[in-house]
C-alpha cells in the first residue's frame, strides 16, 4: 500500500518503491516536479477579484478580439515558449515515451525561467505522426509566443520544424538542432583565432548526420568553414552517394568538396577539425594522423567520441559535451538569449542570420581571454544573455522579422 505524504505543492501518494528511489539524490531533487505555476496578482478582495476574473477580464477581451495583438501586452503570452517533444530522441536514451521524456522538458523550462525570465510549458505528446504532430502544435499555437522543439527523432525533426515555420507567425526553434550549431560555430571560431587561423582555413570531419550533425554541419559551412565532411553509420556523405535521405542529400550538394569517399577514419588523416555528434569511438591512432595544431570537439555524452585525456596528446583544443572538463559546448549557452531577443521584438521567425549573430555574440565574449582552455562562455556567465538577446534582436530588426 501506498502511504499519504505531505508536499510543498499539496497532498500525493507515494509507494514504498518510490521512497527507496529517493535515497538517489536525483529522484529527491524530482520529487513532485521542477516546476510549478504563480499568480503575478493577488486576488485577495472582491475588488481585486472582479478586475481579474469577471467582470472585469472581459473588457480585456473585447479588446484583444478587435486587436489580436494586444494579447502580447494583456497576457502572458509573448513571454511563454512550448517546450514539445514526442519522447522519440531523449538525451542519448532514444525513444523512451512523452512521460519518460518530462523531467527533460521540466529541466528545459527551468532553464529558460533561471537564465532569460522566460516562461514556459513542457508538453509531451502522446504522438509521433509528423502530420498529427504539426497540427497539434499549430492547434494551440495561440497560447504561446514561441515553439521550442526538443528531442524529436530525426529525420522527422526537419519537416516538423520546417512545416511549423510555415504555417505560424511565430518562433520555431528545434534546439537539438540550432542551439547545438549556434554553440560549436562559436567554440570552432575561436579555436581557429586560438591556433592563429581563421575558419575559412580549416577542414573539418563531422562524426554524426542526425538532427545535430546536419544542423552543425549547415552552421560551420554558412559560418565559412573552409570545407567540411560529414559520415554517418555508413560512411561518409558525398553527393551521389546511394540511399541518402532528402536531408542528408542536400547536405552532399553543399559539403565535402574534396569529394572524400569511404571512412570516417580515413577522412581525419590531416584534417584540422573534428565534430563529434555520434556514438561512436574513434581510435586513438586515427586521431593521431589529424593535423597539427588539430581542434577536438567530441561532444557524445556521457562518453565522448574521444575522450579529452586521448584528444589533448594531439589538439590544441579539445571541447566536450561534458560539464567536468573545459571548453563545454552547451545548449544553454544559446537558446534562452536567442529566445529573450526574439521574443522582445515579436519576432515572427528565428532567422539563420539570427542564429549566425547569436554565434558571433557568443564567440566575441571571450575577447582577451581567449586560451586553449577558454574558447567559449561558461554557462553561468552572466554577460551570455543580455548578449545573444540583444544581437538576436538587432538582426531579427535587419533581417525584417520584428514586430517591436
Amino acid at each position: 500500500m501506498g502511504t499519504r505524504t505531505d508536499s510543498l505543492r499539496g497532498f500525493y501518494v507515494t509507494s514504498d518503491r518510490s521512497s527507496r528511489l529517493d535515497d538517489d539524490p536525483a529522484f529527491a531533487l524530482h520529487r513532485g516536479g521542477k516546476l510549478e505555476v504563480r499568480s503575478t496578482v493577488e486576488v485577495n478582495d472582491q475588488k481585486s477579484l472582479s478586475l481579474a476574473y469577471t467582470p472585469g477580464v472581459a473588457r480585456v477581451c473585447t479588446a484583444i478580439a478587435d486587436a489580436p495583438e494586444l494579447a502580447d501586452t494583456y497576457t502572458w503570452k509573448n513571454n511563454v515558449v512550448a517546450v514539445v517533444t514526442d519522447g522519440t530522441a531523449v538525451l542519448g536514451l532514444g525513444d523512451i515515451g512523452p512521460e519518460a521524456s518530462l523531467p527533460v522538458m521540466e529541466g528545459k523550462s527551468l532553464l529558460f525561467k533561471q537564465f532569460a525570465g522566460i516562461d514556459s510549458v513542457p508538453i509531451a505528446l502522446a504522438c509521433t505522426d509528423v502530420d498529427e504532430i504539426v497540427e497539434t502544435v499549430v492547434r494551440m499555437a495561440p497560447s504561446f509566443g514561441g515553439i521550442n522543439l526538443e528531442d524529436i527523432s530525426a529525420p522527422r525533426c526537419f519537416e516538423i520544424e520546417q512545416r511549423l515555420r510555415e504555417r505560424l507567425d511565430i518562433p520555431v526553434f528545434h534546439d537539438d538542432q540550432h542551439g547545438t550549431a549556434i554553440v560549436a560555430l562559436a567554440a570552432i571560431r575561436n579555436a581557429a583565432r586560438v591556433t592563429g587561423r581563421e575558419l575559412s582555413d580549416l577542414r573539418a570531419v563531422v562524426s554524426g548526420a542526425g538532427a545535430s550533425g546536419i544542423a552543425v554541419s549547415r552552421m560551420l559551412i554558412r559560418g565559412g568553414i573552409g570545407d567540411i565532411a560529414v559520415a554517418d553509420s555508413k560512411g561518409l556523405i558525398y553527393e551521389g552517394r546511394p540511399g541518402l535521405n532528402k536531408y542528408k542529400a542536400e547536405l552532399a550538394a553543399i559539403s565535402n568538396k574534396a569529394g572524400l569517399q569511404g571512412s570516417i577514419e580515413s577522412a581525419l588523416a590531416g584534417a584540422d577539425v573534428f565534430v563529434g555528434l555520434s556514438a561512436g569511438e574513434v581510435p586513438e591512432e586515427v586521431v593521431a594522423t589529424m593535423a597539427d595544431n588539430a581542434i577536438i570537439c567530441a561532444m557524445a555524452n556521457p562518453n565522448p567520441e574521444v575522450h579529452p585525456d586521448v584528444a589533448r596528446k594531439y589538439a590544441a583544443v579539445v571541447a566536450t559535451g561534458r560539464s567536468d572538463f573545459p571548453n563545454q559546448i552547451n545548449n544553454v549557452l544559446a537558446f534562452p538569449g536567442v529566445f529573450r531577443g526574439a521574443l522582445d521584438v515579436r519576432a515572427t521567425q528565428i532567422t539563420e542570420n539570427m542564429k549566425l549573430a547569436a554565434a558571433t555574440a557568443l564567440a566575441d565574449l571571450v575577447g582577451d581571454d581567449l586560451a586553449p582552455d577558454y574558447i567559449i562562455p561558461k554557462p553561468f556567465d552572466e554577460r551570455v544573455v543580455p548578449a545573444v538577446a540583444a544581437a538576436v534582436a538587432d538582426q531579427a530588426r535587419k533581417d525584417g522579422v520584428a514586430r517591436a
